[in-house]
């Protein structure tokens, strides 16, 4: 082979695999999105443990689990009406400042789940807590199987009291 063919294939064989590049990330799915409000009415807390750390006044750690339901026009993920949703959380706080985990996991009218992996960033806005959460959708069952995304939202909570409300925008993606 002379110089000048080994040349040409040096060049033109990065050439050829950008082009078969691109055709393969065109046969995945799209990234969508869904955005929605979950108002206080349709929230309600089951569970809420917060016990006293004793240090400074208003230090509390805790569980708490919230529950929402999706009466009227629920979100539609990939063509399916969620119906509910459960979010578990490890909250530390300094009245109502601090960090939480959250574990949530959607509940679709056919059956289906995902499920959503988060922290929330909480600070105290006048005996409530305003909070800003971003989360992993880490996957699901059935039709859900190989879903990936980010979950994010802001709102304004009182557990102790049984107020929660909610704006949540949710991208999604599915593996192949």
């Amino acid at each position: 082979m002379n110089r000048r063919s080994l040349f040409t294939l040096t060049i033109m064989a990065p050439l050829g695999l950008a082009v078969i590049l691109p055709t393969g990330d065109a046969a995945a799915q799209q990234k969508q999105r869904v955005t929605f409000k979950v108002s206080a009415e349709n929230a309600k807390y089951p569970q809420v443990h917060y016990i006293d750390v004793g240090d400074v006044p208003g230090h509390q750690v805790g569980v708490s689990e919230l529950h929402r339901v999706f009466p009227n026009n629920g979100p539609e993920v990939n063509g399916v009406k969620v119906k509910e949703s459960w979010t578990r959380t490890l909250a530390d706080f300094t009245d109502y400042n601090g960090l939480s985990n959250n574990y949530t996991m959607y509940v679709l009218e056919n059956g289906d789940k995902f499920f959503v992996r988060g922290s929330t960033m909480g600070h105290s806005n006048g005996g409530k807590r305003s909070n800003t959460s971003t989360g992993t959708i880490t996957g699901g069952t059935g039709k859900f199987v190989g879903i990936r995304g980010i979950s994010r939202s802001t709102g304004t909570a009182d557990p102790k009291g049984g107020f929660n409300e909610t704006q949540a925008e949710i991208e999604y993606w599915f593996e192949k």
